[in-house]
């Protein structure tokens, strides 16, 4: 059990960090009055107070990562983030956790299937939600750690050796792999930016410009 103690401690980590990222459908939520606001406060609630007392528990177990770490560490992201990512679905749309949970997992494994129906008249914060978690998912929730990891010392080689294809582990497109990380998601970013520039150009509003570019870009 002590061995997997450094593992969870990381993934407290994780799980803060993408609590962090409900912050822009909250904030869309409260700034519309959507009727969404107390969902996504519950849910980043949940979802950071577990990352917190998860990262109390283990903050004396702290060492790198070895290469099977690694690949449990992968196991865990994918299999614990969706949990979180589904509270919205719950709380909002009273889902069951089964269709919130493969809600969540579509999302983030950017597949675009869903049990939804109806989805244009969503509150505009679940929709954004919806589309936020594909974008992630498109680049890879661990290539996001990876990147973020670093600056708290923590180092996440063994993450992305266990998240990428076959042949791109022995290609190092940079010295580092943060930097290798971070380098990917400028050049997502970038093409996103041009993305939602182009829905815009064509006549989409600005929301429907971001949602679409977040489903394009992702898949």
């Amino acid at each position: 059990m002590r061995s997997l103690m450094p593992v969870l401690h990381v993934l407290s980590l994780v799980i803060l960090i993408f609590g962090l990222t409900m912050l822009l459908p909250v904030s869309v939520s409260w700034l519309l009055h959507d009727g969404a606001e107390s969902v996504f406060d519950e849910a980043i609630a949940l979802t950071l107070v577990t990352g917190v007392l998860l990262a109390i528990f283990t903050r004396k177990d702290k060492r790198d990562l070895r290469i099977r770490d690694g690949f449990l560490m992968v196991v865990l992201v994918w299999t614990v983030l969706p949990a979180f990512a589904a509270l919205p679905y719950m709380l909002q749309l009273g889902l069951t956790h089964t269709d919130a949970y493969f809600e969540a997992v579509s999302g983030l494994t950017a597949t675009g299937a869903t049990v939804l129906s109806g989805l244009d008249t969503l509150p505009m914060s679940i929709n954004l939600w919806r589309h936020l978690t594909m974008w992630f998912g498109g680049m890879g929730l661990i290539v996001l750690a990876v990147a973020i990891l670093p600056l708290l010392g923590i180092g996440g080689r063994q993450m992305l050796l266990a998240e990428v294809p076959g042949p791109m582990k022995d290609t190092r497109m940079t010295p580092r792999i943060a930097e290798t990380a971070k380098g990917l998601w400028l050049v997502y970013i970038g093409i996103t930016v041009l993305c939602i520039l182009a829905y815009r150009w064509a006549g989409m509003s600005w929301f429907d410009a971001l949602c679409h570019t977040f489903s394009t870009v992702s898949l």
